[in-house]
């Protein structure tokens, strides 16, 4: 069974920095692309970054491009998404996803399994 699960959100004031995790399990960690995207109430998943396990690439979305990253450990089995410089607007549940083709997703209908979200505000 494709489990992921999601930890390290917070409180955190703008301009600050936080790392969410994303532990995966049930599955071939390198067969697969794992992705965070976060979601405000009333408005769209927004799909935030992407990392390919599968060929090493990543995807970036405008908003979060040079303030965020998504290194990951495969002795794990777990991606993160590092956040620097964080803002207000960043403010959301954050959800990790896998795609089970292994190629990258910008969107959040690429994926084919989600974890819990994980809430994340930054006050100003």
């Amino acid at each position: 069974e494709v489990q992921l699960q999601a930890s390290g959100g917070g409180l955190v004031q703008a301009g600050g920095t936080l790392r969410l995790s994303c532990a995966a399990s049930g599955f071939t960690f390198d067969d697969y692309a794992i992705g965070w995207s976060r979601q405000v109430p009333g408005k769209e998943r927004e799909g935030v970054a992407c990392f390919s396990t599968y060929d090493g690439a990543t995807y970036y979305s405008d908003s979060v491009k040079g303030r965020f990253t998504i290194p990951s450990d495969k002795a794990k089995n777990t991606v993160y998404l590092q956040m620097n410089s964080l803002k207000p607007e960043d403010t959301a549940v954050y959800y990790c996803a896998a795609r089970s083709n292994g190629y990258i997703g910008s969107q959040p209908n690429d994926y084919d399994y989600w974890g819990q979200g994980t809430q994340v505000t930054v006050s100003s």
